[in-house]
């Protein structure tokens, strides 16, 4: 017989190995389908009995990366309506006290869950946390402007589910006053954003943004472009909706499949043609087409302006990027080789990146082919300047800020995105950390970066100086970390003007 728990909504029974208990599929809100379709989340019902917790549950429906995005950022498919559910590891369940780490995945607001096997928070309960593992309402449930449903519908599910951990992680043996909220890419992306949020405050003391920052917040008219660009796309597939408009009424009868379909169908539009006048500025700014919204209920300011005005300025940040960020995007599909100077003067226009900016990187990497230069602007245009913008903003604040760069490369696509996420979470070697890892990545950066977070979420330190005037950053790589100071200076101020 596993463990059991007593939650608020009732008993779960999990699994222990190797000295970790595992509870998984755990509700935290009621399933966002029927009459819930389009709504803020609610609690899920009591249940009697001991519910079994040992499987994930149901993941939430999202369209297939396009190839080769498939096999590098593999996600399973859990079929199942419940899909606003989350997992538990802990070394204790009848333990108390222990740092308590709620994992937010990315998949840019379209993409993931929590049911994928480099999440696996085994290596982190080992180490003395109890870590948490959320899904959370994805695309068009979760983000699309409607004017008929409340916005951030998707930001709404991560607040429920950190009031969930707030409420029932001490069956866990988690410590709710010691709570480090973390994701990555869109995850990071949501973490900043909740640093932001006056709803989410009190619900989380620390917080880790890995490759995401401020790059995710549409102003509402161009979020009203990007629901207009859907309704374009189901009536190009011959969908018709009830009163002809887009509304949360009217999608709810739309086949599934088919609104998935027309949401890849967007995304493709977004990533073929970054028109600001037919997506919107803010749209394109992200590169991604559903995002949170600047709605004036949940989210009243832009989230680089709220936390310039001190909000989250009490919450220890730790904060980062990989050093070629971009690389997963062009190399792999084959992008960065059709890139000639032409087209890289072309894009450089469209991101700021003057010729005297294109030329100093350029010096910088002797040998470098136009598409190796594009990958280096858009690294630190879209992922690096944002991450930045926050640390700058919060230096006055009384809570320190932590910057560090994951700088192992793999070979041909080198220190791309996503790649520390099996190194944060201590898991090299599960299947889907070698597809993307391309095969063996030396463990030292693995523990070493792990036990960088896990200090973290127990002290509030991660191991090296805060970022200040001097810009302190902790590299991660194969040669051992070091702490540098203000690295690629002349690249940062050779840009017309900082970024958000």
């Amino acid at each position: 017989m596993g463990p059991t728990v007593q939650t608020t909504h009732g008993t779960l029974r999990g699994e222990t190995s190797d000295g970790v208990s595992r509870f998984l599929g755990i509700p935290y809100a009621a399933s966002p389908t029927g009459s819930r379709r389009f709504k803020a989340p609610v609690p899920p019902a009591l249940w009697t009995g001991v519910r079994e917790a040992t499987a994930y549950g149901p993941t939430p429906p999202k369209p297939d990366y396009p190839a080769p995005f498939d096999r590098l950022l593999a996600e399973p498919n859990i079929a199942g309506d419940d899909w606003l559910n989350l997992n538990v590891w802990t070394p204790d369940p009848a333990g108390s006290g222990l740092p308590v780490m709620v994992w937010i995945h990315g998949g840019a607001f379209a993409n993931g869950n929590s049911a994928i096997a480099m999440y696996d928070g085994h290596a982190f309960a080992r180490d003395g946390v109890v870590l948490v593992g959320i899904n959370y309402r994805l695309g068009i449930d979760g983000f699309a402007l409607l004017p008929d449903a409340p916005a951030n519908r998707g930001l709404l599910d991560q607040i429920a589910a950190l009031e969930w951990v707030r409420d029932n992680i001490g069956a866990f043996g988690g410590d709710s006053g010691n709570v480090t909220v973390f994701g990555e890419s869109a995850g990071a992306m949501s973490v900043t954003t909740l640093l932001s949020l006056p709803r989410a405050a009190g619900l989380f003391a620390k917080a880790i943004a890995e490759s995401g920052a401020v790059q995710a917040a549409a102003t509402p008219q161009d979020a009203a472009l990007i629901t207009a660009e859907i309704g374009k796309a189901l009536a190009a597939a011959g969908v018709t909706l009830s009163g002809g408009e887009v509304t949360a009424a009217s999608l709810a009868q739309v086949d599934l499949p088919d609104l998935i379909a027309a949401q890849a169908a967007v995304r493709d539009a977004l990533a073929g043609e970054p028109n600001p006048a037919r997506f919107g500025a803010t749209i394109v700014a992200g590169s991604m087409p559903l995002v949170p919204v600047i709605d004036g209920d949940l989210m009243t300011a832009h989230p680089l302006a709220a936390i310039a005005a001190g909000a989250g300025s009490g919450v220890p940040l730790l904060i980062g990027t990989n050093a070629e960020e971009y690389r997963l995007f062009l190399v792999p599909s084959g992008v960065a080789a059709t890139i000639n100077d032409g087209v890289l003067a072309a894009m450089g226009a469209r991101i700021g990146a003057t010729s005297e900016v294109i030329e100093t990187y350029r010096a910088n990497r002797p040998g470098a082919t136009p598409g190796d230069l594009a990958a280096a602007l858009l690294t630190d245009r879209f992922f690096l300047q944002p991450a930045q913008a926050v640390a700058q903003a919060r230096s006055a604040g009384p809570a320190a800020t932590y910057f560090y760069e994951f700088a192992w490369p793999r070979p041909v696509i080198g220190a791309a995105h996503a790649l520390e996420i099996p190194f944060v979470f201590d898991n090299l070697r599960s299947p889907d950390a070698d597809a993307l890892l391309g095969g063996p990545a030396p463990q030292d950066v693995a523990s070493d970066m792990h036990a960088a977070w896990v200090r973290f979420a127990g002290t509030g330190d991660p191991g090296w100086p805060a970022y200040g005037d001097d810009r302190k950053v902790r590299m991660f790589r194969a040669d051992g970390g070091t702490v540098v100071s203000d690295p690629r200076r002349d690249e940062r101020e050779i840009w017309p003007q900082a970024r958000p």
